[in-house]
Parts: C-alpha cells; sequence; structure tokens
C-alpha cells in the first residue's frame, strides 16, 4: 500500500494539532524532545514506544543522552510526513499525557 506525503495544508493543519512536536528537515520531519527523572525513566519510555512502531511498522529516528530523548519522524517511502507520522506522534503524545 503507497504512503501519501501530505500536504502542506494538511501538514500545517496537523502541526496545529499537535502543540509540542516542531517541523524538522525542511518540513519533510516533526521532531520532539523529552526529559525524564533518569536515565531508566528515558530508557523504558523508549522501549514503550519501540513495542508500539514495531507493531506498526514505522519506527521512528531518535537519539537518547541519560534523561533526555530525541524523536523525529518522518516517513522514506512518502519522502516526508504523512498521516503514519502523525498517527505515531498522537501515540506518543499520550503516552507521555500530553
Amino acid at each position: 500500500m503507497a504512503v501519501e506525503k501530505l500536504t502542506e495544508q494538511e501538514r500545517d493543519t496537523w502541526m496545529d494539532a499537535l502543540p509540542n512536536w516542531s517541523l524538522a528537515r525542511d518540513g519533510d520531519a516533526i521532531e520532539r524532545k523529552f526529559e525524564f527523572a533518569d536515565f531508566n525513566e528515558a530508557f523504558g519510555f523508549m522501549t514503550r514506544v519501540a513495542l508500539l512502531a514495531d507493531k506498526q511498522d514505522h519506527h521512528p529516528e531518535w537519539f537518547n543522552v541519560y534523561n533526555k530523548v530525541e524523536i523525529t519522524l518522518t516517513t522514506h517511502d512518502a519522502g516526508g510526513l504523512s498521516h503514519r507520522d502523525v498517527n505515531m506522534a498522537k501515540i506518543i503524545d499520550r503516552m507521555v499525557g500530553g
């Protein structure tokens, strides 16, 4: 099944609905930074995201140092942002409570 890139208007609408995420890579990705109490909490969060991402076959790009996690979402098959990224961002937001 082909995954389509969001139009600029769709992207802007979704960005309004995802206030904790920022555009990256000239609008072809979204990113969010998280800070946790310690490494254990950060790694637990990454593990929960990884399990859900694997079920959806949509894997984030991320970076972790101690209690900080940076996540970037983009759909390589679509050449930029897609509904898969938006859905993953919404799931992640629910996991951290906003």
